[in-house]
This record gives structure tokens, C-alpha cells and sequence, in this order.
């Protein structure tokens, strides 16, 4: 095991908190603090090449899913900051959900086929390919993806392909001025709670998140239900309002202070002021 070492502490940040598509009527004030921890070498973002194979799925110019969201539970992925540059992982990147949200490099060149520019682009785990037979490591991309490692104009032509032979590498996502956002599951109540980290910057992967109630000096630890949804059965009445807690796979923490307020709803988003990185 790789030994992580806490190199750097963040300051304080306090400022209001917004809410994100389904806003509410009135949200309470919030508070958000970053204490990120840096690892003495990244597990993460190798620079080497490995190989991999490609397929695509969906419309040609499409997110993948028709619903634009996938089997990690986000949902928009057509829109900013996914801009449908979308992939299915098999297990080896899926990783039971632990592996939603990681970003990678994917590039083709002439030698795999001749519509292929070489230039790399990144996507994001959005979704889960089970199948075990096309290769040890299988990106299922968008139709969006797939095409734009193409020339300019042979798009259409790469995507003819069907199944390509391709390089990817880990790198850190880019959110492009996004903060970490909470996403609330429907169906949720004081005694059921279960959410979603968005955005979470630099390493992208969320490996935990743990809660916090009001007036408590003790972090409880929320379980993988599905994909990239974490949920709690505490056997009483949440208090809030809440705190979260996400690390991520190289082991950095983030702490969103009273991030869920008092009045919080299902299938509701929540803000933060913090960003990994």
C-alpha cells in the first residue's frame, strides 16, 4: 500500500451557498471548508499509454444513454461540463461505481485506422459496459466521443470502425470553473438520505463519503447503493442541517460544513464553494 502523507491544508472558506436546477424557495446560509490531502506520488494520473479497445453506442452525435445519464446515476450529460465526451468503463474502470466520474485520455493513430487524428481527448466514466470479451480494458464511448478522434470531417468515417484499438492514460478532470455539487436522490426523507458527488475535480473518483448531523462530533459513513450513489438507513431522524465528507481515490478530503440545510428536499441539488485539486 501506498503511503499518503497530508502536505497541505486549505483555508477556510465561508460564503453563501446556491442552489443548483431544483432550487428551493428559501436555503439557508452555508459554510464550506477544503482540507485537501495531497499523496507523496499520485496513484492516478500516470502519464504512460496503455492500450485498450473502443466501441461506441447511442445517437452518432449523442451522450451515449438516451436519457443522458448512465449507470453511474448522473444525469446531463449532455450538457456542461460532460459535454457528451462520455464512456462506458468495464470493471476494470467502472470499479463497482468507485471508478464514476474519473477522467482519461483516449487517442487513435493512422497505424489503428486511417480517419484516426492522434490526438488525445479526454472523457469522463459516466456508465458500465459488463461485457468481458471485447478487452482487459474497454471504453463503450459516446457516439460524440468516439467521433472526435477522428480527422476533421472523418468523423462518420471513425465511427464505422466499430471496434477500435485505442491508448488511454488517467488524468485529472477539469471542470472548467465548477465547484462540487451534492445531487440529493428523489425519494429521499429523514430517515432514507442518498446522494451524489458532482464535479469532483483533480482525481474525479469519489472512493467515500461519510455524514455528519447537527451538533454531532461524529462522521457516519454512507455505503455504495448503485454507481456513484452513496446512501444511509440511520434508524432515526436525520438532524440537520448536514455535513459531507468525500475522498477521493489518491486520497484527498473534502469537507462540505452544513452543506444540506434544514430544509432540504429529494432530487434537489446543493452547492458547495470547494473544488478539488
Amino acid at each position: 500500500m501506498i503511503s499518503f502523507k497530508a502536505v497541505a491544508l486549505v483555508a477556510l472558506l465561508c460564503v453563501l451557498a446556491t442552489c443548483g436546477a431544483h432550487a428551493q424557495d428559501s436555503y439557508n446560509d452555508t459554510s464550506a471548508r477544503r482540507e485537501l490531502y495531497y499523496s507523496s506520488s499520485s496513484s492516478t494520473t500516470s502519464g504512460s499509454w496503455r492500450p485498450a479497445r473502443a466501441t461506441w453506442y447511442g445517437r452518432r452525435n449523442g451522450a451515449g444513454p438516451d436519457n443522458n445519464g448512465g449507470g453511474c446515476g448522473y444525469s446531463h450529460t449532455n450538457e456542461a461540463p460532460f459535454n457528451s465526451m462520455t464512456t462506458c468503463g468495464n470493471q476494470p474502470l467502472f470499479l463497482d461505481g468507485k471508478g464514476c466520474g474519473a477522467c482519461y485520455q483516449i487517442r487513435c493513430t493512422s497505424k489503428n485506422n486511417p480517419a484516426c487524428s492522434g490526438e488525445a481527448k479526454t472523457v469522463i466514466i459516466t456508465d458500465v459496459n459488463y461485457d468481458t470479451k471485447v478487452a482487459p480494458y474497454h471504453f463503450d464511448l459516446s457516439g460524440t466521443a468516439f467521433g472526435a478522434m477522428a480527422k476533421p470531417g472523418l468523423n462518420d468515417k471513425l465511427r464505422n470502425a466499430g471496434i477500435l484499438d485505442i491508448q488511454f492514460r488517467r488524468v485529472p478532470c477539469d471542470y472548467k470553473g465548477q465547484q462540487v455539487k451534492f445531487h440529493v436522490m428523489g425519494g429521499c426523507n429523514p430517515f432514507y438520505f442518498a446522494v451524489i458527488v458532482y464535479f469532483a475535480g483533480s482525481d474525479g473518483a469519489v472512493v467515500q463519503v461519510d455524514i455528519k448531523e447537527a451538533n454531532s462530533q461524529t462522521w457516519s459513513p454512507l455505503y455504495e447503493s448503485w454507481g456513484a450513489v452513496w446512501r444511509i438507513d440511520p434508524g432515526h431522524p436525520l438532524k440537520a442541517p448536514l455535513s459531507l465528507r468525500v475522498r477521493t481515490d489518491d486520497n484527498k478530503v473534502l469537507l462540505a460544513n452544513n452543506v444540506i440545510p434544514v430544509n432540504w428536499r429529494g432530487n434537489s441539488d446543493y452547492r458547495t464553494v470547494a473544488q478539488f485539486h
